[in-house]
């Protein structure tokens, strides 16, 4: 499952039928019930490293009814585990006007050490008002090196439980939802997660339990309060952090900064903008909190707030494209820009004098026109070779503005299943596909980009079939 590098013989058969029958190399198959039976054992495919990897691996999920992955912990697997939880940093938060902890209202990263059991103790805080916290925690398992997330976490105050998640099992259709689980804007900043011990309005997650005002304390003048955070692992590994926290009202000595602008999006209301040439619009639970929204179009660039505010939903970024001419219409295509200023190709499609992208994340925009054709380069061989002794063909393609929308390879006029890598840019044929009847063969690519610019590249190759 995902990153394979190839299936077993049976399987492969099976889909490489169904991928020359569509003449696809990307296609969805749901095998009917004994169509494709397996048995105790037996070889389904070969982990490999293609995709968003960095080495071959597997991933292993046990699903319910629903398609929900459950957490294959319990079944019986039993992969060794004596590590504990790492608590590598906390944070408090202060919610309000008048909140506040150690006299400011922004973020406070809080000071911890280790105690002879293991438990780390935070300084003493002084607080007042409604105030959360939040970890940035991970875990690990004794042959592995990758920081998994937490499967239990619970928060405590003076004894009683606020806060507690555990995942057992989790639905896809809540994936948006983590944008509210941690800290997003400090990830977007700082590449740190801080997952919060306190639940927000606009999350839906369902993996809590016990929740007591939502995760949110609140701290009276006087009191004195014990805020014990659990981090915990399948087996049972924990790691406890108590943070002592006194109750006193006082000054607010740094005050968090509202930046206002002349756009107030509520979260449960439908927002949109535009001015002579551009129009955005976000539908209703686009946003997880109300917010002031920057925006600015200034030279072709339109400034749609920060990516450091995640987005729930799609939003609609409408250019007027009425200015240019036909022809200069059919090479534009609306992209995304990176903080250095390079453009990423967004989804752009036509609707009369206008192009239209659907994105969820926010940023700088812009138009582009790419004129140029696709890059295909041949790497294993050249024209008028022969290639009896070879086993693959490889070319690689690229696209250095919109990107590669599709491509189709033929040898004699007929389809060839060709395999993408998109990490290396990459397009394999295996000879043993099929068997080519004489000598003298043509390959024909066609590769074709966005903006529907396109490249052909044709070889002519020889090879005996009998050997």
């Amino acid at each position: 499952y995902a990153h394979l590098k190839k299936f077993s013989p049976k399987i492969e058969e099976y889909v490489k039928k169904r991928q020359y029958e569509k003449e696809s190399y990307e296609i969805h198959l749901f095998p009917k019930a004994n169509e494709l039976p397996i048995e105790k054992k037996e070889v389904v495919a070969f982990s490999g490293n293609s995709g968003s990897s960095g080495g071959p691996h597997l991933h292993y999920e046990i699903r319910d009814a629903k398609a929900r992955p459950i957490n294959p912990m319990y079944f019986g697997i039993d992969i060794p585990d004596s590590k504990h939880p790492e608590i590598r940093a906390a944070v408090a938060y202060a919610f309000g006007e008048s909140s506040h902890v150690n006299q400011s209202n922004n973020i406070k990263e809080l000071s911890l050490k280790r105690q002879a059991d293991g438990t780390l103790m935070a300084n003493r805080i002084e607080a007042y008002g409604k105030i959360g916290f939040g970890i940035n925690a991970i875990d690990r398992q004794n042959a592995a090196l990758n920081n998994n997330g937490l499967f239990d976490l619970e928060m405590k105050v003076n004894g009683i439980t606020y806060y507690k998640h555990t995942v057992s099992t989790f639905s896809f259709n809540e994936t948006r939802y983590i944008n509210t689980l941690i800290d997003y804007q400090r990830y977007y900043k700082k590449r740190q997660r801080i997952q919060k011990c306190f639940v927000d309005d606009a999350n839906k997650l369902s993996i809590y339990k016990n929740l007591k005002n939502n995760g949110f304390i609140n701290i009276k003048n006087g009191a004195s309060y014990q805020v014990e955070i659990t981090a915990k692992d399948f087996k049972g590994n924990a790691t406890k952090m108590i943070i002592p926290v006194k109750g006193k009202k006082d000054s607010i000595s740094y005050r968090k900064k509202v930046r206002k602008t002349p756009y107030f999006f509520k979260k449960d209301e439908f927002n949109t903008i535009s001015d002579s040439t551009v129009a955005v619009a976000f539908p209703k639970g686009s946003f997880y909190n109300d917010v002031y929204f920057d925006f600015k179009h200034e030279e072709d660039v339109v400034k749609l707030h920060n990516a450091g505010t995640p987005l729930h939903k799609n939003f609609t970024l409408t250019f007027d494209v009425s200015k240019y001419s036909k022809e200069e219409q059919d090479k534009l295509f609306i992209a995304r820009l990176t903080t250095k200023g390079k453009p990423y190709y967004s989804r752009t499609r036509r609707k009369e004098n206008k192009l239209y992208t659907l994105n969820r994340t926010l940023g700088n925009y812009a138009l582009f026109s790419d004129n140029q054709k696709p890059e295909i380069r041949p790497i294993n061989f050249k024209n008028d070779q022969w290639l009896t002794n070879y086993n693959y063909l490889k070319l690689r393609i690229h696209d250095k503005l919109s990107g590669i929308k599709s491509y189709r390879a033929e040898i004699d006029g007929e389809w060839i299943l060709m395999e993408f890598d998109a990490k290396r840019g990459l397009l394999i044929y295996d000879f043993n596909d099929k068997e080519l009847s004489g000598e003298k063969h043509t390959l024909k690519l066609m590769v074709v980009d966005n903006v529907n610019n396109t490249n052909t590249y044709i070889a002519t190759f020889y090879r005996h079939n009998n050997l």
